[in-house]
């Protein structure tokens, strides 16, 4: 195949075309992310709103119980798990038979998103 100058500046044209288009789609692209990333935090909000802030508090803090603030809780999502699916000292009930694992996953995305050290 001969290589002419026409071809290697058509060549060259739609690559600088292709990088054009990729430039600007990579910020349209992180956005799209950034709102899939914010997708379980958000489900994790109105699960903790529905199921949890009753106890816990609207924000994760209820001065007055026995509830601990759960901004400080630790970056160990297996303990939080286990927590939430098995109850916690006669304290805190059970919630397995009614969040499955989903629902806890998208509570530790938002109860990690809230962490206060």
């Amino acid at each position: 195949m001969k290589v002419t100058f026409k071809s290697a500046a058509a060549h060259f044209a739609a690559a600088a075309v292709m990088a054009s288009v990729l430039t600007t789609a990579q910020p349209a692209m992180a956005q799209q992310n950034a709102g899939a990333d914010q997708a379980p935090i958000d489900q994790g909000k109105a699960i903790f709103a529905a199921n949890c802030s009753h106890c816990h508090g609207p924000n994760m803090v209820n001065a007055g119980t026995i509830t601990p603030d759960l901004r400080k809780f630790p970056d160990d999502k297996p303990r939080f798990f286990t927590t939430v699916k098995m109850g916690k000292n006669g304290k805190m009930p059970p919630w397995g038979d009614l969040l499955n694992d989903d629902d806890i996953a998208h509570l530790w995305a938002y109860v990690s998103s809230q962490r206060k050290p």
